[in-house]
C-alpha cells in the first residue's frame, strides 16, 4: 500500500513537472518569434508601435476601456444633457414640442414628491436619501472597521467568521430585504417577538415615517457591511508588524494603538469606502424595493419612501413625455454627487497619509 501511493505521488509530481515543462516551452518558443517578428519590422521600418509617441501608444493600449466607458458611462451623461434640454420629448416617435434650459429643472424641483415636501405629505426623495447617506454612511463604516480589528485578533476560527460575515455580499439584495421585511413584520415577526413589542407595525400597514426609516436604514447598513470589512481586514493584515511590536514595549494602550497606528495606516484604505459608500448610498434603489414595493411607501402611508435613483425610474418607466423630466433628475443627482466627492477629495489632503 506503501508502495503503490508512493508510485501515485511520483507519477503526479513528474506530471507536474511534464505540464510547467510545457508552459515554459510555449513562452520561451512565443517571445523567440515575438522578437523575430518586433527585429524583422524595425528593419523594414514598419513597426508602428516605435513610431508612435507615449501619449499615442497608452490611448491604445486604453482604447478597450476608454470604448466601454465611452458607451456605457460617457455618452449616457452626454444624452442626458441632451434630453434635459428637450420639451415634451416623446421616446416612441422621437418628437419634441420645443426647447427648454431650465424648464425641466424647475419642475423636477417643484415636484412635492421630490425636494419640498407637501403638507399633506412626509418625506420627499432627496430628504429620504440624504438621511440614508449621512446615517448609513457613517455607521456602517465605524461598524465595519470595529469588526474588522476584532476579526484581525481571532485566532480560532477565523476563516469561519470571516466567511459568515462575507455572505451578504454574494446574496441576492432581494432575497436578503424579503428576509429583513419578514424579521420585521408586525404579525409574529422576529424583531417583536424577541423584544416583545406585540404587533408593532415597521414597514406594513400603520407604520410610521421614521419606523420605515429605520429598518431601511437598517437594511442599508448591514447589506454594505461585507465588502468594507474585507478591504479593512486585508489593509490592517498588511500594516508591518513591527508598529504594533514597538508599541507593546512601550506599553502602549490599545485605543490608542488603534488611533495612532491602525487608522493613520489604513486612511487611504478609509477614504476609498467613505467615497464608494456615499456614491452607492445616493443610488439605494433595490433595498426600497424589496422592502416598500415599487410603490416605495408602505400600503395606506401618506409618506414615501422613494430615494432619488427611484424618483427617476418612475419618470422612466411611465414613458409618454416623462423622459426629459428623468434626465433632469439624473443631472440633479450626479451634480449632488459630483459636489460631495470634491469636498470630500479635498478634505482629505490633511487627513489621508499615504
Amino acid at each position: 500500500m506503501a508502495s503503490l501511493i508512493k508510485n501515485i505521488k511520483s507519477s503526479f509530481r513528474k506530471m507536474t513537472t511534464s505540464i510547467k515543462t510545457f508552459f515554459w516551452d510555449m513562452r520561451r518558443a512565443f517571445n523567440a518569434r515575438k522578437k523575430k517578428i518586433g527585429a524583422y519590422l524595425d528593419k523594414k521600418n514598419l513597426n508602428l508601435a516605435t513610431k508612435f509617441p507615449g501619449w499615442a501608444r497608452a490611448l491604445i493600449y486604453l482604447s478597450p476601456a476608454l470604448i466601454v466607458l465611452s458607451v456605457f458611462t460617457f455618452w449616457p451623461i452626454i444624452n442626458s444633457f441632451r434630453l434635459m434640454l428637450y420639451e415634451g420629448y416623446n421616446m416612441s416617435n422621437n418628437t419634441i414640442t420645443g426647447y427648454t434650459i431650465f424648464g425641466n429643472f424647475i419642475k423636477v424641483i417643484n415636484d412635492e414628491s421630490f425636494l419640498f415636501a407637501a403638507s399633506h405629505t412626509e418625506g420627499t426623495a432627496v430628504m429620504n436619501t440624504l438621511i440614508i447617506v449621512f446615517i448609513s454612511v457613517p455607521v456602517s463604516i465605524f461598524l465595519s472597521l470595529f469588526i474588522s480589528v476584532a476579526l484581525n485578533g481571532i485566532k480560532p476560527l477565523k476563516g469561519f467568521f470571516q466567511t459568515i460575515y462575507f455572505l451578504p455580499y454574494v446574496t441576492n439584495t432581494i432575497a436578503i430585504g424579503l428576509v429583513i421585511a419578514y424579521m420585521f413584520k408586525a404579525d409574529g415577526g422576529l424583531v417583536n417577538e424577541l423584544f416583545g413589542l406585540g404587533k408593532f407595525s415597521w414597514v406594513e400597514q400603520g407604520a410610521e415615517y421614521w419606523r420605515s426609516m429605520f429598518v431601511l436604514i437598517f437594511y442599508a447598513t448591514w447589506g454594505t457591511l461585507a465588502f468594507k470589512i474585507m478591504v479593512f481586514l486585508t489593509s490592517i493584515q498588511g500594516i508591518d508588524k513591527q508598529y504594533y511590536q514597538a508599541a507593546a514595549i512601550d506599553a502602549t494602550p490599545r485605543r490608542r494603538i488603534f488611533s495612532r497606528i491602525t487608522v493613520p495606516l489604513i486612511s487611504p484604505m478609509i477614504f476609498y469606502i467613505l467615497v464608494t459608500s456615499v456614491i452607492g448610498a445616493f443610488k439605494i434603489y433595490n433595498q426600497i424595493v424589496a422592502l416598500f414595493g415599487v410603490t416605495g411607501r408602505p400600503a395606506g402611508a401618506n409618506y414615501t419612501m422613494q430615494s432619488i435613483v427611484m424618483y427617476i425610474y418612475q419618470y422612466i418607466d411611465g414613458g409618454g413625455n416623462n423622459l426629459s423630466i428623468a434626465a433632469a433628475g439624473s443631472l440633479i443627482l450626479f451634480g449632488i454627487i459630483l459636489v460631495l466627492t470634491l469636498v470630500q477629495m479635498q478634505a482629505s489632503k490633511k487627513r489621508v497619509h499615504y
